[in-house]
Order: C-alpha cells, then structure tokens, then sequence
C-alpha cells in the first residue's frame, strides 16, 4: 500500500502536498509541507486526524471493568492498557503491592506484548525499507515482498511475533483483548501445559532474536552515513528504571536525561507524574503535546520508547541484551544516539530482553499458583505507570463511593513522542526534500521517521478537555463560504471566509 498524495494551493502563495495516509503505521495521520516555487520546504506537520474519546465515556463505568474496556483503544498494544489500568485500579483497591505470583504472571504477560509488538514492527512494517532500500519499488515494499526476497527473515519474523502471542494467550485467556489481569492481581495461574509449551520453544526464540539484533546492527555498520544521521536531532528522554538503575518495563520509578545523556531527574515516584510532566494543546492536531513542567513547552519536550529507555537505564538485566546495549553504546562512543533509524536496533535489543525475560520467568514454579489476590483499604484514585512497547504508558483514574469511574486521563506512548516525531518529520524533509523535484521515493523518507517511532495512533487520539477542532463551510463550486477554528483560546473566525454566514 503506498501513501495517496495531494497537492492543493495555499493561501500564502505555498504548494501544500499532503501524504495522506501515513502507511505501515497504527491508526490514521497525515503529514503536510508547504513549498514555495523553487520547492524549499516552508513548514512540515504531521496531523493526527482521528478522534476518540476513551477519556470521556470510560467515566460512569464500574472502575473493574475498565482494565478490559481500555484495551479496545488498541488491537497493537493491549496488553499495555490492560496491564497499566490494573496498576492503577490495585491502589483504588488497596493492593498497594500484588502478590508474587500475580505479579510475576503479569510480567511474563508484559513481556510476551513487548516481545510480539517489537516483531511485528520490525518485520512487517520497517523491514521492507530496511532492507529494499527507501526509494526501491514501491509495489515490492512491504511483507510480502521480504517474504519472498528474504524468506527466512520473514519466517522467523512471524514465529517470533507468534510466540509472544502464545504467552499472553496463556497468562491473559486470549492472544488479544484477554481478560487475565484484574484490580489487585490475576484471576488465573498459568497451567502446566501452557508453561510446557512455551518451554519447548523458548532456547530457538532467544537464538532468533539475537540473530534479530545483528541484522539491525549489521545495517547501521554498513551504512553509518544514513544510520546515524537519518532524522537526527537532540532531543531529552524520559523511561521508568528500576530503583537500581537497570531497565524495568513493567515497574520503577521515573527518570529523565537531557540531550547529552545529563539526569534531569531521577528516582521519581511515577505517582507524582503531574508534577513533572504537563501537556499542551495545539490546533493543528488531536494528539497533546507533552513537555516536562521544569524546562517548559519550548525546551521540555521529549521522546519515549526503545531509543530512550536503551540509553536511559544503567544496564539491561539479562546477559544476552546487556552485551547487546554496551555494543549500542560503544558505537555512539558513550555519547547519546538521536537519529531515529537507531530506533529499530535499540527495538531488537529490548526484544531479545523481553525473551531473556520469558525464559527465566517459565522456570519459576510461582507461575503456576499461589496466592494472586491482594487488597487493602480502599482509595479514591490510582495511577499506572508501565512501559509499553512504544514508550512510557500512564493511566490515571478517580472513582466515587459507588465504584464508578469520575474522572480519566491517560498519557499514551505515541503522545510523549509528539514533538519528537514532528522534529523526526521536519529534519528528513529538511535534509532530502528541500529544494528537490517531489517523488513517491523522497516523500516515502519522510514515512519512514515517523514508522521509526512505531506510532499507535488511534492510542493517542482519545483526547481529554479542550480540542482543536476546524469547521469549513463549502459551497457547491467548493468555493469557501465560512470557516471557524476552536483551540484552547476559543473560536476564531477566518477573515478570509465571508462574514455575516452562521458557524
């Protein structure tokens, strides 16, 4: 499938082109550069132009239902949503900590989600720029045309992806939307026929994806000159960690690195989010814009995901991933990566973590019971913090005295990469379009950074308050009649449109 493109005046005297959709992504965006005549990129946005709004009718719902409405906001990710809103719901139910064996289920659970959504990504949706290059032939870009060319990498592409799919079967009841992972723990073990199931593949899957990890090495050494600069800009970071440093996707606490790898913060409990991270709203977009209170919406952006939270954390805690990460620092020479092709390597390194991880997690006999229900004294609130396979996850609740869910907002991963993505989108445009003659090839760099941040789409657009919304009012010749635009300062009328016409 390959992006439509459109190119329509602009009221400035700017050809405005649009890639519309945004292909080999989760969910509906579209991107927009304004050129002048001598084709210099003037301004490049990426827009997400679908609406959702868990935020708003999640709320008046028992809050034990939530963990399993939530995960419809993704059929990529939701184990993610399913996992964090029950992080948050274990403090509304007093279960301050879970059990051992609860939370040792849900992070075999976790890790499958990691492990299957890194391989999809790479496999089926970069692997065909990857590998065939950005400007190769279209029709052939994409899985099928890696399944033929690369038979073998497609193969273990898809049983990879299908092994982390067995693992949330067996700890959530389904590969998708399961229903596992309840308020205060987990409402089943996993049986001893699953446990041997996954054992029996489980040595093969870690071999694979070591193998995983040294293609996306391979392509960086064989052409450092686009790997290290494609889509290259400074930018901070932020992750969970665990309290010792090393890398935690299910829990920890929070901490943030400016652009030369410098702590901004550290050991941050991830309950105490809104004081370190606000979001703003722009009218071009229905994705916020989140940026950490204590540098500002100018300076305070950052990105989330594989790229960060290889660089963020002190070290990998599986023997395998960690050589992997130290190989990934020695090529920057300890200094921090920012081009987002580096996005992928990092990606495969956390892959073959998250099989480590499943490996030592089917030896541990507490996955097949024990105790998986906790609780305590009831609170109005809770937050869950986890990190999804895209980035950094939150999810905040307020429930009244009758168990109904007030009041919710939810950070997703694809909306703290916002400005990152924008900045991705800008810097390829800046460095291969600008000046240049437009062709699918050229315009198809421009998908390829945002396809580096592996964009959920539809999980970022559930939108909470005050939206931007544009109005446009259209005559049968299509000649503009009215047009009003609504941002957080309230409607504003274009001047250009005919006055004296209802909005």
């Amino acid at each position: 499938m390959t992006s439509r493109l459109e190119t329509a005046a602009h009221p400035q005297g700017l050809r405005r082109v649009a890639i519309d959709p945004v292909t080999r992504v989760e969910g509906h965006g579209k991107v927009t550069l304004l050129l002048d005549a001598q084709n210099h990129v003037r301004q490049v946005r990426l827009h997400i132009v679908e609406f959702r709004g868990f935020e708003k009718f999640i709320e008046g719902r028992p809050y034990w239902e939530v963990p399993v409405m939530v995960q419809r906001l993704c059929g990529i990710c939701p184990v993610s949503h399913h996992l964090a809103a029950s992080k948050a719901f274990d403090r509304v139910v007093g279960a301050q900590t879970v059990t051992g064996s609860a939370e040792k289920i849900r992070r075999l659970m976790h890790y499958g989600q990691v492990m299957q959504s890194h391989a999809l990504h790479f496999f089926h949706l970069a692997s065909p720029d990857l590998l065939f290059g950005f400007d190769s032939e279209v029709g052939r870009r994409n899985i099928v045309g890696v399944a033929q060319a690369y038979p073998e990498i497609a193969r273990k592409g898809v049983l990879l992806r299908k092994f982390g799919q067995e693992v949330i079967r067996a700890t959530a009841g389904k590969r998708v939307h399961g229903t596992g992972s309840v308020p205060g723990g987990m409402n089943q073990p996993v049986s001893a026929e699953d446990r041997a199931l996954l054992k029996r593949d489980v040595a093969q899957r870690v071999g694979w994806a070591q193998e995983a990890v040294a293609i996306a090495r391979q392509l960086h050494s064989s052409n450092p000159a686009l790997y290290d600069q494609f889509g290259s800009f400074r930018a901070n970071q932020l992750s969970l960690v665990r309290a010792d440093g090393a890398m935690d996707l299910y829990d920890g606490v929070l901490r943030a690195r400016d652009a030369d790898g410098g702590i901004l913060f550290d050991g941050a409990s991830d309950q105490g989010y809104l004081d370190l991270i606000e979001e703003e709203v722009k009218p071009w977009s229905y994705m916020k814009f989140p940026f950490l209170k204590s540098l500002g919406p100018a300076l305070g952006w950052y990105r989330v995901g594989p790229l960060a939270r290889v660089q963020n954390c002190d070290f990998i805690p599986s023997p395998l991933a960690e050589a992997e990460r130290r190989a990934f620092v020695a090529w920057g020479h300890g200094a921090t990566l920012h081009a987002a092709l580096a996005y992928h390597w990092a990606r495969m390194i956390e892959m073959l973590h998250c099989v480590e991880v499943i490996q030592g997690l089917l030896e541990d006999p507490e996955i097949l019971g024990g105790e998986l229900m906790a609780g305590g004294p009831r609170q109005r609130s809770g937050i869950g913090v986890i990190e999804a396979p895209r980035g950094t996850l939150i999810h905040h609740y307020e429930v009244g005295d009758n168990d109904l869910v007030t009041r919710c907002n939810l950070i997703v991963s694809t909306t703290h990469n916002n400005q990152a993505m924008n900045e991705a989108v800008r810097a390829v445009a800046q460095q291969y379009l600008d000046g240049h003659e437009l062709t699918e090839g050229l315009l198809n760099h421009i998908e390829v950074a945002i396809r580096a941040y592996d964009p959920c789409l539809s999980c970022a657009t559930h939108a909470l308050g005050q939206m931007p919304l544009d109005v446009a009012l259209l005559g049968a010749d299509g000649a503009l009649l009215d047009r009003v635009f609504q941002s957080g300062g309230g409607l504003v009328r274009d001047l250009r449109a005919p006055t004296g016409l209802a909005a």
